[in-house]
């Protein structure tokens, strides 16, 4: 795309057009297929239960995701951010609204799952309602946290994006990440860990396995694992010899999720894919009652 606004520092022609194209790539994937999800969601009654409920935060909060790589995308073609200082704090909010919103669905979902199958209880509306908004009010409240001065969102390397601004590490920023990085992330992955084990020795004594018990939790650290890893570092030295072009591989590899996660807890659940099957095709699904397997 040809413009008059010079390339970002350390980085080549092809390197921002490469990761622009990437940005929008992964935006258009996950908000088709976890648009998708929603979609279904509402027209299939079958899927319309308190389970799928979490199954629905999940792809809300990931389509939020998609949006924000639009905007990362588009201005990854422009080389320069378009939308000013205060634009810049809106985006790194939303950013971290949809990501922390999709991670603590994900934790919830295992909590279900594990009493689906463990104990063998039902999960009722009232509950997953309290679920599903618990989920993203707890992430507005941690999203909010730096608009307020404990931390601070601001450009990624690239300087199309924003994020969490982890070039300083100071102690504002260490205590933020440390609190951050506990409640939202160590402890959504300590409740999948123990959900999926319990499940996985249910399995095992059934010698039935219903799911791929390890799939979710390694989605967790594998699409998120690299940016914590990044920011955990930022807190004990300084981040600014990594060329910014290898920082910006971390963020790109977080906004696989959309697409990850639709396969996880969508398509990868044969009830769902039967309704989404069902929304595609009319094609009725035989179970009228829907459940959170994933195959």
């Amino acid at each position: 795309m040809v413009t008059t606004h010079p390339l970002p520092e350390g980085f080549t022609e092809i390197e921002v057009f490469a990761i622009g194209s990437a940005l929008l790539v992964e935006a258009l994937l996950g908000f088709c297929l976890n648009g998708l999800t929603i979609i279904s969601f509402r027209k299939i009654k079958e899927l319309r239960t308190p389970s799928n409920l979490l199954v629905l935060s999940i792809a809300l909060a990931d389509c939020g995701i998609c949006i924000n790589a639009f905007v990362a995308a588009f201005s990854s073609f422009l080389r320069y951010w378009p939308y000013g200082s205060d634009g810049c704090q809106i985006h790194g909010f939303h950013g971290f609204l949809t990501a922390l919103a999709s991670i603590s669905s994900s934790a919830a979902v295992a909590w279900d799952r594990y009493h689906h199958y463990c104990t063998r209880s039902r999960l009722q509306w009232s509950t997953a309602a309290s679920m599903m908004v618990f989920a993203w009010l707890f992430a507005a409240f941690w999203s909010i946290m730096p608009l307020l001065g404990w931390g601070e969102y601001n450009y990624e390397p690239l300087r199309t994006c924003c994020t969490l601004d982890y070039s300083k590490g100071d102690r504002n920023y260490v205590t933020f990440l440390f609190a951050l990085s506990t409640f939202n992330f160590m402890i959504p992955g300590f409740i999948m860990m123990t959900a999926y084990q319990s499940i996985h020795q249910k399995f095992r004594k059934t010698g039935h396995f219903k799911f791929n018990t390890g799939l979710p939790l390694k989605t967790l650290v594998i699409c998120w694992g690299p940016y914590c890893l990044l920011c955990s570092y930022a807190a004990v030295e300084n981040v600014m010899f990594i060329p910014p072009k290898y920082r910006m591989i971390p963020a790109l590899i977080a906004k696989t999720v959309p697409t990850v996660d639709a396969f996880v807890y969508a398509l990868g659940n044969e009830n769902y894919r039967g309704g989404i099957w069902q929304f595609l095709t009319g094609q009725k699904i035989e179970k009228a009652e829907v459940d959170n397997k994933t195959k």
